[in-house]
């Protein structure tokens, strides 16, 4: 394929998701070469192409659940009567997702909320802090990469925009008022996420439980939210909190590689 590297920069710069097939080994006789390669969108939409047939189809199809699932995918396929096709090679290639960086929008930028943000600084997540008290970021420095949102406690809209959800998107809430934390909560279940993490205690977990069943007739209540968030490593100072969530938000982002 021509100018791959142009189309993934544009790709990559339009922040479109896409899965890249190379091929890394052609035994016998193949539709294709070694280093052939194609480009695959969430819609299917091809650039380039390993040979068409079957075997593309097939790839196409391996491609969408690499992209579905954000994990690097190795097939391997032999050219026989399944692919209509009587060359009787074999072709590997690897399936790689592209432009599809976890991104964490965590509420409530206190002492555990800027740890958190501080320490996810280099990793593979993109970082937005939301707050919505007045004026809260003015005296608070944070690196470069970090996006902060001014939200309005009066305007529930505010914090459904801030978000981008889908399967890439981990929601953290940490906000200094639990009605906040409940509005907040409820709107996240009714929206696409990778991960749901509420700070507090094992009682208010049952005690937002209930509300969610009987006040929002949200039947699995909060059998989806992870509560009390972070990892069991012990301490309990703000950083060490974080450490331990950041932890958590890791791996659960790796356990898919």
């Amino acid at each position: 394929m021509q100018n791959w590297i142009t189309l993934l920069t544009e790709f990559k710069s339009k922040q479109i998701p896409v899965a890249l097939i190379t091929v890394t080994k052609c035994l016998g006789s193949t539709p294709c070469v070694v280093g052939s390669r194609m480009i695959v969108t969430k819609d299917k939409h091809i650039h380039g192409t390993i040979g068409g047939g079957k075997l593309e189809y097939k790839a196409i199809d391996e491609a969408i659940i690499a992209l579905k699932e954000n994990r690097i995918i190795e097939s391997n396929y032999t050219l026989g009567p399944e692919f209509e096709q009587c060359c009787g090679g074999k072709v590997e290639f690897i399936i790689e997702p592209m432009n599809q960086s976890p991104e964490l929008f965590l509420f409530g930028a206190g002492h555990i909320g800027v740890e958190i943000c501080k320490l996810l600084v280099d990793t593979p997540f993109k970082i937005n802090l939301i707050d919505s008290r007045e004026n809260w970021f003015k005296n608070i420095e944070f690196d470069k990469s970090i996006t902060t949102h001014q939200t309005s406690e009066t305007d529930f809209k505010t914090f459904k925009e801030a978000v981008k959800w889908g399967s890439n998107s981990y929601i953290l809430v940490l906000t200094h008022n639990h009605a906040i934390d409940f509005d907040i909560i409820t709107m996240a279940l009714q929206n696409e996420t990778k991960f749901l993490g509420l700070i507090g205690s094992k009682t208010k977990k049952v005690r937002f439980n209930n509300m969610l069943i009987k006040e929002m007739n949200i039947p699995e209540g909060m059998t989806n939210v992870v509560c009390p968030i972070g990892i069991d490593i012990g301490g309990d100072t703000p950083k060490e909190i974080a450490i331990s969530v950041v932890a958590q938000l890791l791996q659960t982002h790796y356990k898919n590689e």
